[in-house]
């Protein structure tokens, strides 16, 4: 085994479901094939040898280990940003400790960040084959990425909760997600609980016009309405003094305070006159046990990766990442796969359709 080729393997970014269940499904197939797989801890920060014990930087993943991390949340390996891999020279030290280790191939496990850092390895000489993990599900390439279907899981569990609760006291809910600049989670938990408003990232929203809905529903006798919002949807707001609106009711706000799923709540309770309530789900959504979907797909890109790397690298210049297609799992280049060209496909008709229910 120590003649054994090398494989390296990281999480880097956010942590997803399903992040360790690709590490498992990696370590068995280089198993499989007599190679060996090396745990990079803390993502590109592993590769800089930053920690005084270098067994905190990477250590070799046996069959003992996997086994125990399959279901465990979160990443096994950690992660982390890691700012200094922006610069040319530390990613050279990179690549070059890792040949020094006998570090052949590596499998990158994050989002679109961590996918430019495996492309830039990969120029670098360092075959790299990337997993799309990340809730967002923000890649243009793949139709899901791995902590998706975990992530839309959890937030349905929650808005059922809620709109149970709701229906008891007559309250509207305005209900926060998670989805960086996507609102997939938004739209698939909206769509899976009945909610009768969307706010995402992707389209333009008027605040008052939100009120005037509300009110209608209420008038209509649907006193409990939920608004589901992505984070990071702030920013398509039209313009709409809202900081007025709370002040004129004798509540404390502050010019530089800014619009948050509660102030947003408060709001809409002034100006539809109901007693509209806030939650925001919050991390539950990225440390939650994987979903069946995303166990699966975990392990069908680890062995989608390992065949990958395990013959001929030759021309892996460019790498490659494994997605989704069709609902089948396909690997492409990480220049498709970062093409900025070709944007995200968003269902703008089934976003007016769940806006007017």
């Amino acid at each position: 085994m120590d003649q054994a080729k090398k494989i390296g393997i990281l999480t880097s970014g956010g942590d997803s479901p399903g992040m360790n269940a690709a590490v498992v499904s990696v370590a068995r197939c280089v198993m499989r094939k007599g190679l060996k797989l090396m745990g990079i801890k803390r993502g590109y920060n592993g590769l800089l040898g930053l920690s005084e014990n270098p067994g905190d930087d990477i250590e070799y993943l046996d069959p003992e280990t996997v086994l125990d991390i399959m279901d465990m949340r979160g990443t096994y390996l950690r992660t982390a940003r890691c700012p200094a891999f922006l610069n040319p020279d530390v990613r050279k030290k990179a690549a070059d400790d890792l040949r020094e280790q006998g570090i052949e191939a590596l499998v990158v496990i994050g989002g679109d960040g961590s996918y430019h850092g495996a492309l830039e390895l990969c120029r670098l000489g360092i075959p790299c084959i990337g997993i799309p993990g990340t809730i967002d599900n923000d890649l243009s390439y793949t139709e899901a990425t791995l902590g998706y279907d975990t992530a839309v899981n959890v937030c349905v569990e929650a808005v059922r909760s809620i709109r149970a609760t709701s229906r008891s006291h007559d309250r509207p809910a305005v209900v926060q997600v998670m989805g960086r600049n996507c609102g997939d989670i938004a739209m698939r938990t909206a769509i899976a609980t009945g909610a009768e408003m969307v706010i995402v990232p992707e389209m333009e929203w008027d605040l008052q016009e939100v009120a005037d809905r509300l009110s209608f529903l209420i008038k209509k006798g649907n006193t409990r309405a939920t608004l589901i919002i992505s984070e990071h949807c702030w920013h398509k707001m039209k313009p709409f003094d809202w900081r007025k609106v709370i002040a004129d009711n004798n509540y404390i706000i502050h010019d530089d305070d800014p619009l948050t799923a509660e102030r947003l709540a408060l709001t809409l309770k002034l100006l539809s006159h109901t007693e509209a309530r806030a939650t925001v789900i919050g991390y539950t959504q990225r440390g939650a046990i994987p979903s069946a979907y995303d166990s699966a797909f975990a392990f069908e890109a680890g062995r989608m990766a390992v065949d990958l790397l395990s013959g001929d690298t030759s021309s892996f210049e460019h790498g490659f990442a494994i997605g989704v297609h069709d609902g089948r799992v396909y690997s492409t280049p990480f220049a498709d796969a970062l093409d900025e060209n070709k944007p995200k496909y968003f269902d703008e008709e089934l976003y007016h359709l769940i806006n007017s229910l």
